[in-house]
């Protein structure tokens, strides 16, 4: 009787899922050709192609990839045709002389090209400089003796005749002759000091070990002035890390890192210092000193004696930039944005010979462009509409004309999908430069003259185009994305899909990745592949990230990514979603796996699981412990559990400054007892990006919740994984997927090649 109760169990299993059939090692061959480091290689080639400009304006060279290998490609501006860079053949027997092995034609590793003339180039090769001549192939050696090495604890003046340096932790300037030094402060002591820069990743070794030395200063273009930061640890606290990594040590070296959290006091302080240079002293300035998260940030203007300093306010509800004139000891604020919620991502950008200056805002509820009049003291809306401007590209003042990339413009396009303007300061005219109404990545070159154009979505394969700014006219065609591969294997694109969010009015995108062996009568576990932080978006917009996931839908799986409300790149409304909330940012999640649950008969609602690293790996914690009969299996790794332990900044930004019951609220830890399904936490030991102890934490208050589940500490890894360790990590992630939510027998010892 119990042998029939087993079968008829089995057989139930059987009906809701295709995992009865054992995964093989071809499954994971196949899974393995769909990773990364396969690209430009042997599956899929050119798919985010990089385009090099020649510092003396001449042209442009890049790399062509195909299963023959790699081709270096170039256009000259006198007639923008494509031609190969050089004669292939004739280069790597040059090569294969001058290294004394063989080098073919296909595989050659040269970078650094410049161009000589017409008929020669330089470049790098084997960590040394050579150049060639293009008609008799002969190499020379381009000796570098005469290039003395900068001294990175000194820095010159423009004009050469000055060195500032540091000594006993105050500043010092010296003549380039050494015959004259002047002490600049004097009230420099240990751990107060004068330009002795905070590194972000520096660590001590030791409870009271020495921080790194790293010097800064910034010298005005006229070399009149000087600014640094004076900078205090005198009460900051520290985090720990513990390197148990050491094969020739038999105890772990304590190492720490100046890293406050949110809401703390004792944090890196950095007060602003500009130097006359003319009287070797300080000019007072009411500048604040601020902590390292929202310090003061000094640039020159190209007008002399004049600077600008910009900063926000603890909290990142104020912002200022202020107009700094030396000479006459003035400063003025210019540009006060302030939010109810927060300030992310501010930029400006002065326009010197206009007196003008430039800034990114989304006071009217969209981030738009704006500019501020020096003389007239007025600002103007440069730019108007429900659309969300990215990023300010190129700017010839010359023309007053303003390059960015900005998307939700054009009506029935992708939100996400970047495209390139045009506006003029003179009338604000606006042009669409980039017609194709998909997503590009431009660069400029130098003069401005020109951009490449890499443009496509995630069904359109990357083309990568030479343009002409002032029309976005194509004047060639460099190359296109190959998936001739891939052709014949059943690989299509991700399919994408919309639904709406959880305030029952706003569209949102998702996108679905299928095994290549999709069978529509199948019923597939669904994977969330979730991040998110609300300083970005992941939804797949162009075809670089096509197959981001193919890996993992290759066993058996069809992987999901949406962005929710409360994700940034839309309205300012959309973004706030998120703000002091972060804990229901899963909830659009839910609801497109429940859409896709009751719109795809092949899509099995009740067999989710969710991963992510970082602040996805926050969701995947958060997803299986806040939501426990959404998501049955997770794998979080390098997680923020909870954000009272991150670094300050990113959770003040999105969570709030002062610390209140939110952070309580939110945190993984404080919902380690409703853990029902299976999860696997992973963290570096060495990560000083996002501290281990959260996870360590959060794997104490399951243990005290008497919850099962599982631990893998990297010991030699820091916020991401590498080599082998990075290898391991995928293998442990697939298979922890393939054996708790496909129910199929995992494979360790498969072939990674």
């Amino acid at each position: 009787m119990r042998l029939k109760i087993v079968l008829v169990y089995i057989t139930c299993l059987c009906a809701v899922s295709s995992s009865c059939q054992a995964l093989t090692k071809a499954d994971y061959k196949r899974a393995v050709s769909f990773m990364y480091d396969n690209y430009n290689d042997k599956t899929v080639f050119n798919l985010n192609p990089s385009v090099n400009w020649f510092e003396n304006g001449s042209g442009i060279y890049y790399h062509e990839f195909s299963t023959e290998g790699k081709t270096f490609r170039t256009v000259d501006f006198k007639d923008n045709k494509v031609r190969a860079l050089f004669d292939h053949g004739k280069m790597a027997n040059a090569l294969s002389t001058l290294h004394e092995e063989v080098i073919e034609k296909n595989s050659i590793g040269i970078y650094g090209i410049e161009k000589e003339g017409d008929s020669s180039l330089k470049f790098e090769s084997k960590g040394k400089t050579y150049s060639i001549d293009l008609d008799s192939y002969k190499i020379k050696s381009i000796s570098k003796d005469s290039i003395a090495e900068e001294n990175r604890l000194e820095q010159s003046s423009p004009d050469g005749k000055w060195i500032a340096f540091a000594r006993d932790y105050n500043l010092y300037i010296k003549s380039t002759d050494a015959k004259e030094e002047y002490q600049l402060t004097s009230d420099g002591e240990k751990d107060n000091e004068y330009a002795n820069q905070y590194g972000w990743f520096d660590k001590m070794e030791g409870e009271n070990g020495k921080r790194t030395t790293n010097f800064f200063v910034s010298w005005s273009p006229d070399s009149k002035w000087l600014y640094t930061n004076q900078y205090d640890t005198r009460n900051a606290e520290k985090m720990y890390l513990l390197d148990w990594s050491k094969d020739h040590l038999f105890k772990p070296r304590l190492l720490s890192y100046y890293r406050g959290s949110p809401g703390d006091s004792t944090l890196v302080m950095l007060r602003p210092v500009i130097i006359d240079i003319n009287s070797k002293k300080e000019v007072q300035l009411n500048l604040p000193t601020n902590t390292h998260i929202n310090p003061v940030s000094i640039s020159w203007s190209d007008r002399e004696g004049e600077a600008y300093a910009s900063y926000s306010e603890r909290g990142y509800q104020k912002q200022f930039v202020k107009h700094i004139e030396l000479s006459i000891k003035n400063i003025s604020t210019f540009i006060e944005e302030t939010s109810k919620t927060n300030i992310d991502n501010f930029t400006f950008r002065p326009l010197d010979s206009l007196n003008k200056v430039l800034f990114l805002s989304e006071r009217s509820g969209w981030r738009q462009l704006y500019v501020y009049d020096l003389k007239s003291k007025t600002t103007t809306s440069l730019t108007k509409g429900d659309y969300y401007i990215h990023s300010i590209d190129y700017v010839n003042e010359a023309e007053g004309k303003i390059y960015f990339l900005a998307s939700g413009k054009e009506k029935g396009v992708n939100p996400y999908h970047r495209m390139l303007y045009s506006v003029s300061l003179n009338d604000g005219q606006i042009q669409l430069l980039t017609t194709e109404l998909i997503h590009h990545t431009v660069d400029f070159s130098e003069d401005g003259k020109y951009f490449i154009d890499n443009y496509s979505s995630i069904n359109d394969p990357t083309k990568t185009v030479l343009r002409e700014t002032k029309s976005g006219r194509i004047l060639a065609n460099l190359i296109e994305a190959n998936i001739d591969v891939l052709k014949g294997s059943g690989w299509q694109s991700p399919e994408t899909f919309e639904f709406i969010g959880k305030d029952g009015i706003t569209t949102l995108y998702g996108a679905l990745w299928k095994p290549t062996n999709f069978d529509p009568s199948e019923k597939y576990p669904i994977i969330d592949h979730s991040y998110t932080g609300p300083h970005t978006q992941v939804f797949p917009r162009s075809f670089s990230r096509a197959f981001q996931n193919q890996a993992l839908a290759e066993l058996g799986f069809i992987v999901m990514m949406v962005d929710g409300l409360g994700s940034s790149g839309r309205s300012k409304k959309f973004h706030d979603y998120s703000y002091k909330n972060m804990g229901n940012n899963l909830e659009d999640h839910i609801l497109a796996i429940e859409h896709l649950g009751k719109t795809k008969p092949w899509m099995d609602a009740d067999r989710v699981g969710i991963f992510g690293h970082s602040a996805g790996g926050y969701d995947a914690g958060h997803g299986i412990l806040a939501f426990p009969d959404v998501y049955k299996v997770s794998v979080a790794s390098s997680a923020d559990h909870d954000f009272r332990m991150e670094k300050a900044w990113w959770p003040e930004m999105y969570m709030g400054w002062p610390v209140d019951s939110t952070y309580h609220d939110v945190s993984n830890v404080t919902l380690a007892g409703n853990l029902k399904g299976k999860l696997l936490l992973v963290h570096g030991a060495l990560d000083d990006n996002v501290n281990p102890s959260a996870t360590f934490k959060l794997a104490e208050a399951l243990v005290r919740a008497d919850k099962q589940f599982d631990l893998l500490i990297l010991p030699s890894q820091r916020h991401g994984y590498t080599g082998d360790f990075r290898k391991y990590f995928i293998k442990k992630r697939w298979n922890y997927f393939v054996e708790h939510l496909l129910g199929a027998e995992p494979i360790w010892n498969f072939d990674w090649e």
